[in-house]
């Protein structure tokens, strides 16, 4: 594999390298998981994170964050880039002024990681690669700082697409709605392990639970409820694909003191129960791994 260039200083920590065959089973690898992944992929990569697949039929970015689960399953022909950072490097919550991309580029309730660059852009985001990998081979005291800063360009660039990709109509919103939708998204993420209900969001952004499901229904948007009890599923799956907790531990951390009744939800929704969709994943898992 060719060597990953990395910045480190005290607890900042970032990594880079170019994506080829064994560089795509080294970022397969558990040492990733922790950090917040980019790539920058060409055509004809599919790739698998948490529980879907994606192939890039264009040039493609993917945000990954450090609680999702990433297999890079086949490479394209022409190679990518593979950036990983941690909290201490760039922190979206904390630099959110900047970037506004929480709630949406990460953490975003349609739980898409991916963002289909159109050809013009593709340029301008291989030169930004191109730049931080420079960065790496010409250190100076300012290396921190400029590769924080094309950073920076990469995830504000990004979301400006995702927006128009993803949002549809809430994108010619007044920005208010547009906070507002983020505001949720944000909300679940935070609290989808103990607060299960329309009402509960509802009460912390100051509406009632109509007015919620009214402002998702104008904008064609998944329903508040069904959003919250899909996130919950998500980290569910997360749990019993990656985890050795029993159903019933996994019950309680999500919040839910009636196993019984999680197990009726989660059938209901996934369309198996929690113990065959365990059993079956890890069998796939293991076929995959032969």
């Amino acid at each position: 594999m060719n060597n990953p260039k990395i910045f480190e200083s005290n607890y900042k920590k970032l990594g880079f390298l170019v994506l080829d065959r064994d560089a795509a089973e080294e970022v397969n690898s558990d040492y990733y998981k922790p950090y917040i992944k980019v790539l920058f992929l060409p055509e004809d990569y599919s790739l698998t994170i948490d529980f879907k697949q994606y192939t890039t039929t264009t040039s493609s970015l993917f945000f990954i964050n450090s609680n999702q689960y990433l297999q890079i399953e086949k490479e394209g022909k022409a190679p990518g880039y593979f950036m990983y950072y941690n909290r201490d490097f760039y922190c979206v919550q904390i630099h959110d002024a900047e970037v506004a991309c929480d709630g949406l580029l990460f953490n975003n309730i349609f739980e898409m990681p991916m963002t289909a660059l159109p050809e013009k852009e593709a340029g301008f985001v291989a030169g930004i690669f191109n730049q931080i990998q420079g960065e790496f081979d010409a250190v100076d005291s300012s290396q921190e700082e400029m590769i924080r800063t094309y950073l920076k360009q990469l995830i504000i660039k990004a979301t400006r697409i995702w927006k128009v990709q993803q949002l549809g109509i809430l994108n010619t919103e007044p920005s208010k709605e547009m906070d507002f939708f983020r505001d949720f998204s944000r909300l679940v993420e935070i609290h989808f392990r103990t607060k299960h209900t329309v009402a509960d969001y509802a009460d912390i952004l100051g509406v009632a639970p109509k007015t919620l499901s009214k402002k998702f229904n104008r904008l064609e948007l998944t329903q508040p409820n069904d959003i919250i009890k899909d996130r919950i599923m998500l980290e569910a799956k997360r749990l019993l694909g990656h985890s050795s907790l029993s159903v019933k531990e996994i019950a309680y951390q999500l919040g839910y003191e009636d196993p019984a009744y999680f197990n009726r939800l989660f059938t209901s929704k996934v369309g198996d129960t929690p113990s065959n969709f365990r059993k079956k994943y890890l069998q796939g898992k293991n076929v995959q791994s032969e």
